[in-house]
C-alpha cells in the first residue's frame, strides 16, 4: 500500500512536471505624455512609467512575458516587439495588421512567450509616428543557465539605446507627412534618451572596474539615419547581433543601421579616466552626432576632447558586414549548436524580389514596395482573415514576385502577399534609390546571405554566404545595391515587413505577409484569443468558433 501511494506521488508529480508552464515575468506600463529637453527645447514626449527611454524588459529565453498597458495618451496605442518571433502568435504582434489599437483611457495586457530566443532587441509604439515621440525601450533575453554562452560572464551589462531625434512632436510631423511634404532632417542624436555636452560637468552615463570586462547592448531606435558607434579608446569584440552569436571579431567602431542591435565586450584595460562614447550620422549630406561619458571607477579625470572620426563611404560599411560571421561551435537558445542548420543545402522554392520606390500620389510624398504603397484598413487584416470577411477588407497578391525593371506607377491600398506554410524563399530587396533602406521582418529570423552593389541576378547566388551567414531580423539595403535573405517560411501568422525608416512606412512602405497552416493545427498557430480586442467591421459579428484544432 505504502509503495502504492509513493508510486501515485511520483506519478502527480512527475505529471506536474511535464505540464508546468515556463516562468512568467509580469510588467505594467502607464503610458502618458511628458515634458522633456533632450536637446534644450522642451518638448511632449511619450513616457512609460514616466520614463524615457521606457522601462527594460529583462527575462530568459522561453519566459512567458505579460505586459499589462494602461493607454493615457489622447490617442490609439500599440506596441511591438522587435525582433521577437511570437511563434504562432502574431495575435500578439501590436501592428495595426493584427490587433484592434489600445483606445485612450483603457488598458490591454499584451502575453506572448520569447520562445527559443536570447539577445537584444526592443519595443516601441507601432502607430503612426509614435515612435518618432519616445516609447522605446530595451528588451533583453538571457540565456537559459544549463546553456552555455561562448564568453566569459562580465563584470555588468550597459544599455546603449541610440538614434536620431526631432525636437517637433509626434502630431506636428505627422501633418508635414500628410501635407504630402517630407520631414526633412533631424534635430540631433540621442543615447538614452540624452546627449553630453561635455563642458566637465556631466557624470558618466556607466563607470566601469579597471580591468574589467562588460558588455553593451546596442540598439539603433532612431527614425531615419544609420548611425557609427564607437567609444575613445576602446574596441568592441562583438559576440551576438539580434539572436545569433558571432564570431568574436574586434572593431574600432560598428555601423549600426536603422533597427539594428548588436552586443558587444569592452575591456577597462585604459587610463582611469572618462571616455567618450559617439553615435554619429552616416551616409547623408549632414553630420549629427550624440555623445556620453563612459567613466573609470574612482577616477574623476575629465574625457580628452578628441574624439575619433567615423569612416567615410558606405563601401567601408558593406566591407564591415562582410566580416559578421555566425558562432558556428556555439549554443543557441537551444542546446544544439547554431551551425547544425544547414540552410546553403536546402532548395529554394521561390524567389521574390522587393523593390523599394518614392513616388508623388496626387502632389502628395508616397513610398511604395513593388509599386504598392500600403495603407492600414480600419479592419486588422488578421482579423478580417480570422473572421473570413478579408476579401471585403482587402486583396491578396496585388504585387509581382518579379516586378518590372521600372515601376511608373503606384497603387495605394493594403499590401498583403501569400507564402506557403514551410517553403524555403529567397528574398531580395534591392534599392534603387540614393539612401540607405532597412527592413525588418516580423515573426521571423532569416539568414542575411548577400549584399551587394548594382542590380542583382541569378548569377549573384554565387556569391552567397551559405556556411555561416548570420540570423537575424534586419536587414541594410545600400543605394543602388541589393541584399538577399534566405528563410522558411515555418511561423504560421500574419507578419509586418516594414522599412525601419519613420517617414517611409508611414507614407507606405511596408506590407504584410499571410503565412496560414493548411492543417489548420493548434501546433501551427493559435486561436483569436480569448482577450483580443475587436473592432472594424467584424466588431458586431459572432466569433468564429476555433479555426485551429
Amino acid at each position: 500500500m505504502a509503495r502504492a501511494v509513493i508510486l501515485v506521488a511520483m506519478f502527480c508529480l512527475y505529471a506536474a512536471t511535464v505540464i508546468a508552464e515556463d516562468p512568467y515575468v509580469y510588467y505594467t506600463w502607464n503610458v502618458s505624455y511628458g515634458t522633456i529637453s533632450p536637446l534644450g527645447t522642451p518638448q511632449q514626449a511619450i513616457l512609460i512609467n514616466n520614463l524615457f527611454p521606457g522601462p527594460e524588459i529583462n527575462c530568459s529565453s522561453n519566459n512567458n512575458i505579460v505586459v499589462n498597458v494602461f493607454n493615457n495618451l489622447d490617442e490609439p496605442l500599440l506596441f511591438t516587439w522587435h525582433g521577437i518571433q511570437l511563434r504562432k502568435n502574431s495575435w500578439q504582434d501590436g501592428t495595426p495588421g493584427t490587433m484592434c489599437p489600445i483606445q485612450p483611457g483603457t488598458n490591454y495586457t499584451y502575453k506572448f512567450q520569447v520562445k527559443d530566443q536570447i539577445g537584444s532587441y526592443f519595443y516601441f509604439p507601432s502607430l503612426g509616428l509614435h515612435r518618432m515621440a519616445g516609447g522605446v525601450g530595451g528588451l533583453r533575453i538571457f540565456s537559459r543557465l544549463l546553456i552555455p554562452v561562448p564568453y566569459p560572464d562580465p563584470e555588468d551589462e550597459y544599455w546603449f539605446l541610440i538614434g536620431d531625434w526631432y525636437t517637433k512632436g509626434h502630431k506636428a510631423l505627422k501633418q508635414i507627412l500628410d501635407r504630402g511634404e517630407s520631414i526633412g532632417m533631424p534635430d540631433g542624436v540621442l543615447i538614452n534618451g540624452q546627449t553630453a555636452k561635455l563642458d566637465g560637468k556631466e557624470k558618466p552615463l556607466y563607470t566601469m572596474k579597471p580591468g574589467k570586462t562588460y558588455k553593451l547592448r546596442i540598439c539603433n531606435i532612431g527614425n531615419k539615419d544609420s548611425l557609427n558607434f564607437r567609444i575613445q579608446g576602446h574596441p568592441m569584440t562583438l559576440v551576438e547581433t539580434e539572436g545569433s552569436h558571432t564570431v568574436q571579431n574586434t572593431y574600432e567602431s560598428l555601423d549600426v543601421h536603422v533597427g539594428q542591435c548588436f552586443t558587444v565586450l569592452v575591456t577597462a584595460n585604459q587610463e582611469p579616466r572618462d571616455y567618450v562614447v559617439v553615435a554619429s550620422t552616416r551616409f547623408t549630406g549632414y553630420f549629427l552626432d550624440g555623445k556620453a561619458l563612459i567613466g573609470y571607477e574612482g577616477s574623476d579625470k575629465a574625457a580628452s576632447l578628441f574624439i575619433p572620426h567615423a569612416p567615410i563611404t558606405w563601401f567601408w560599411s558593406l566591407n564591415q558586414f562582410k566580416t559578421f560571421r555566425w558562432n558556428l561551435t556555439a549554443s543557441a537558445a537551444r542546446p544544439n549548436p547554431q551551425g547544425s542548420y544547414h540552410y546553403g543545402q536546402i532548395n529554394i522554392t521561390r524567389t521574390i524580389k522587393f523593390v523599394n520606390s518614392v513616388f508623388r500620389d496626387r502632389g502628395k510624398l508616397r513610398y511604395a514596395i513593388n509599386g504598392v504603397s500600403h495603407v492600414d484598413p480600419e479592419t486588422p487584416l488578421k482579423l478580417a482573415q480570422y473572421y473570413g470577411v478579408d476579401d471585403k477588407v482587402f486583396k491578396y497578391n496585388i504585387i509581382s514576385d518579379n516586378p518590372h525593371d521600372f515601376i511608373s506607377k503606384i497603387t495605394v491600398a493594403p499590401n498583403v502577399l501569400t507564402a506557403t506554410f514551410r517553403d524555403f524563399i529567397e528574398i531580395i530587396f534591392e534599392n534603387p534609390t540614393i539612401s540607405v533602406q532597412s527592413y525588418n521582418l516580423g515573426g521571423y529570423s532569416f539568414f542575411l546571405v548577400g549584399m551587394e552593389e548594382g542590380r542583382w541576378g541569378p548569377e549573384k547566388r554565387e556569391t552567397y554566404n551559405l556556411l555561416d551567414a548570420v540570423s537575424r531580423h534586419t536587414v541594410q539595403v545600400f543605394p543602388n545595391s541589393w541584399s538577399a535573405i534566405l528563410l522558411t517560411f515555418d511561423n504560421a501568422g500574419m507578419w509586418n515587413l516594414r522599412s525601419e525608416n519613420a517617414e517611409n512606412r508611414y507614407l507606405g512602405q511596408q506590407m504584410y505577409i499571410s503565412v496560414l497552416s493548411p492543417e489548420k493545427s493548434l501546433r501551427d498557430e493559435y486561436n483569436l484569443p480569448l482577450t483580443q480586442q475587436i473592432c472594424g467591421i467584424v466588431k458586431d459579428m459572432p466569433v468564429p468558433g476555433p479555426v485551429y484544432h
